[in-house]
């Protein structure tokens, strides 16, 4: 495994495009646009204002740049770096900006959700579509990018507007059972739709494509309710994670659970593996060495290594109880991701912070459990092969395959506090974000 240098970062904004070739990173008012192999940078663009979100078109030609306290957007061109487009939303402001999925056209939402602005790069015509509702995930697209859907609020009830992306023609309007609608995701297969509703109200419904209801999911009752879900990428299921520590897992044929995976203080099944990681100083006798030693050096001398040890069962996680009388308890299933491939499931459970679960989808099983020394800030599955990187927000790396688990210091100078990761389409590398830098970690193949 190889590490690059160090390069400057602001607001955890680092993407790559979705051709794989490129990475665009920005540093305040700066836009950075480097190769993805080399990192040698390739366009470089100033922007008006602090960036504060960034997006690159489905065919990796343009890049957005949102400055929502100016009510700006900006778009530049990587084919012709002389052409640029600005778009000022003026006294309505700007709190959401994304492509639509054909990279032609941009969607902003201004404040107070009053209506979304659908902009045309090539037409330079404008429509609008009123009364998006303000919540976590208001807007959807399919997949395949044919079907846009829309959450809406007027005369204080749901609804949901499909709009066809070619033309923005309104497919279906349709109001939805829900009090207070939180979000919407489409099946990766742009069938089936997910609405949930508020965390005051268990309740996850799904719409077909023209509006019917297909079913109705509510565990309980009386309780805190959905916090997290996930689509698994074949459609088959969809995870729900609950404020209860719980993940329900329904399937596509009866939209009935199938199975609920439970995320115990104590692990004690013999046949699931649990990895603990543990810290080992690497002292060195400075006098033994024939040279004062380099920052580098000495922080690498001194630094602990981690590595992982497989605990006997049943083993004690570290539970935190939550404050009951704050806003946002730190509780329940926060974290959802399944493996490309559909055999796997990586949960985290707020109330014990430590962990990563990695369950077994085909057996419906906890096999796994990765008990981290610091709280898990992070982790993302591999596009390409059922390997999962996790980051604690220290300077190490985490990955862990069916193979087994390995803990990585990355080899730089000064503090550096992975935060967040993002794998490269190829899965031959990441780029690893802390607060203000970010380094790119390079892997073989069979790594794990």
């Amino acid at each position: 495994m190889d590490f690059s240098e160090l390069f400057k970062l602001s607001g955890l904004l680092g993407r790559f495009s979705p051709d794989g070739k490129c990475l665009a990173s920005c540093v305040q008012f700066r836009l950075v646009v480097r190769d993805a192999s080399t990192l040698q940078v390739l366009q470089l663009y100033t922007c008006l204002d602090q960036i504060q979100y960034i997006e690159w078109s489905s065919d990796s030609l343009f890049i957005l740049c949102a400055m929502y306290k100016r009510g700006i957007v900006q778009v530049w061109s990587l084919e012709q770096p002389d052409w640029h487009c600005k778009i000022d939303e003026g006294s309505v402001g700007l709190v959401a900006s994304c492509w639509s999925p054909d990279g032609r056209h941009i969607l902003n939402t201004t404040e107070f959700h009053l209506r979304i602005t659908v902009w045309s790069l090539c037409t330079k015509s404008v429509s609008y579509i009123k009364y998006p509702k303000a919540c976590q995930q208001g807007i959807a697209f399919t997949k395949d990018g044919r079907y846009m859907a829309v959450a809406e609020r007027r005369d204080c009830k749901d609804f949901i507007s499909i709009f066809v992306c070619s033309d923005w023609q309104l497919l279906r309007h349709f109001d939805t059972e829900t009090q207070d609608l939180f979000g919407i995701e489409w099946a990766p297969n742009g069938c089936v739709l997910a609405v949930w509703d508020t965390c005051l109200e268990y309740k996850i419904l799904l719409y077909s494509l023209d509006g019917r209801l297909l079913s109705t999911y509510q565990a309980y009752e009386w309780s805190l309710g959905v916090k997290s879900i996930a689509w698994s990428p074949s459609s088959q299921f969809l995870a729900i994670g609950s404020y209860d520590e719980k993940v329900r897992i329904l399937n596509h044929v009866t939209w009935k659970k199938i199975t609920e995976f439970e995320h115990p203080a104590t692990i004690a099944n013999t046949k699931t593996i649990v990895y603990k990681e543990v810290e080992k100083s690497l002292s060195v006798e400075t006098e033994r060495l024939s040279f004062p030693p380099t920052r580098a050096l000495a922080s690498s001398l001194f630094s602990t290594q981690s590595k992982y040890d497989v605990s006997q069962v049943p083993v004690s996680l570290q539970y935190i109880k939550p404050v009951a009388d704050r806003a946002n308890p730190k509780m329940g299933i926060g974290m959802l991701a399944f493996s490309p491939d559909n055999c796997f499931l990586a949960t985290k459970n707020d109330n014990i912070p430590n962990a990563v679960w990695i369950w077994d989808i085909q057996k419906l099983k906890l096999f796994v459990v990765l008990e981290q020394l610091c709280a898990v800030q992070s982790f993302q599955w591999d596009p390409r092969q059922p390997r999962l990187a996790v980051c604690t927000g220290n300077s190490k790396v985490y990955l862990w395959s069916p193979a087994g688990c390995v803990a990585v210091q990355v080899p730089l100078e000064g503090d550096f506090q992975i935060v967040s990761l993002s794998w490269h389409a190829s899965g031959d590398s990441m780029a690893l974000l802390s607060k203000d830098n970010f380094c790119m970690c390079y892997l073989e193949r069979e790594e794990v």
